[in-house]
């Protein structure tokens, strides 16, 4: 997978960036990147040239390359039941993420509605708002790369309908097959389901029970052909297929014979150990890691960070965190090349992207100059494709 001409605005001319420490795969270096054309024409150690950017010894990493984020649907609905403009929600979500140093996005979006049981907030929107997203890119209207991230939602009643609207042109690069049926997976608690939900929609006891147990049923009808429908779709759309919420060694196991090469956020030490049995890359969150934990109850990512186990941070719900996350395992590890790569090389290889991810000459200037003062990653500029956006 690599980026398209179409809808993304790349530099012209020359900027070099000079006096930095620059962060490459295994090492840091001082000296400067010369930018070219909105790519990366060279890296190098010796003096600054004339007209060059003085970057006062920061830090130059890649731009950040984000997998998973709900922020787009946050700005869409910004309150429940609050439907906000979508081009404006669009455009503000694209400029949050260059302010925190992401240059590269996999923008979030379920597939699978649930339409009986009354409820109106597991409505379908995904078709329509990636058609607005293409249209916004198509015009240069955006700052950042964007693909799309389908979220295929097996306990849903319209899962196969959805997909099936779906086709090459929309630059699906990753689909994730999510089960969010009561009483497994991430949800295997369902006092904790019950938190979420009854604190979210307001729902009563008898609400809740009957919520319970429409899904179920839902997923008893309809869970196994969704899930074969989602692995086929990711095979015709090209995209990377990944699992969400792996619990236990045989949920890896069903995954690794789908093709999963990803894993979204595996709850247990147990499924992430057998993740990396399998050669499928684990991804964590970066708010579990800088809150100290799950907010669901589940494997804290620090856990799986110290026993070699986190492959890929994931800001989440959080833009901002995926930087803060990124330096924070720095310093757990004292490796700064070992935790900058959780959120630059290695979700570009996982996803395919081989002209990102790395400072090296000819890839695509996406950069971030971070100074870390008091152990805070402030950023002082941000390029994508060679143009400055933050």
């Amino acid at each position: 997978m690599g980026e398209m001409s179409m809808g993304h605005i790349q530099a012209t001319g020359e900027l070099v960036l000079a006096n930095a420490r620059i962060v490459l795969e295994r090492e840091v270096i001082r000296g400067s990147v010369l930018i070219r054309d909105g790519r990366i024409a060279a890296v190098d150690t010796g003096a600054a040239p004339a007209g060059a950017v003085d970057c006062e010894g920061d830090l130059i990493i890649p731009g950040l390359i984000e997998l998973h984020t709900d922020n787009l649907e946050r700005h869409i609905q910004p309150r429940p039941k609050v439907d906000w403009p979508h081009a404006a929600a669009i455009l503000a979500h694209d400029g949050e993420l260059a302010s925190v140093g992401i240059t590269t996005v996999f923008d979030a979006m379920r597939v699978g509605s649930v339409i009986s049981g009354g409820r109106t907030d597991y409505r379908k929107y995904a078709r329509p708002l990636a058609s607005e997203l293409m249209q916004a890119r198509a015009k240069g209207m955006l700052r950042i790369s964007h693909f799309l991230h389908l979220r295929a939602e097996v306990c849903s009643e319209t899962l196969l309908d959805e997909l099936a609207e779906f086709g090459e042109a929309d630059r699906v690069g990753i689909l994730s097959i999510m089960d969010h049926t009561p009483g497994q997976r991430q949800f295997r608690d369902l006092s904790k389901l019950k938190e979420y939900v009854c604190g979210k929609h307001g729902l009563s006891e008898d609400e809740f029970a009957d919520h319970i147990a429409n899904l179920r049923a839902i997923h008893a009808r309809l869970g196994a052909a969704h899930e074969a429908g989602a692995v086929a779709a990711a095979q015709k759309l090209g995209a990377v297929l990944a699992s969400h919420d792996d619990t236990v060694a045989d949920h890896v196991q069903v995954s690794a014979g789908h093709g999963v090469r990803l894993a979204e956020f595996p709850t247990t030490v147990e499924a992430a150990q057998a993740c990396h049995d399998h050669g499928i890359a684990v991804m964590m969150g970066a708010p579990n890691l800088i809150r100290g934990g799950s907010h669901s109850g589940n494997v804290a990512a620090a856990e799986l960070a110290e026993k070699g186990l986190l492959d890929i941070l994931s800001s989440d719900y959080v833009p901002s965190a995926l930087m803060t996350a990124a330096f924070q395992l720095a310093d757990l590890w004292d490796d700064l090349p070992r935790a900058i790569a959780t959120v630059t090389a290695t979700p570009a290889r996982a996803t395919g992207l081989v002209d990102r991810g790395v400072i090296a000459e000819g890839l695509f200037a996406d950069l971030v100059r971070v100074a870390h003062l008091d152990g805070v990653p402030v950023i002082r500029g941000v390029w994508s494709h060679g143009r400055q956006v933050g």
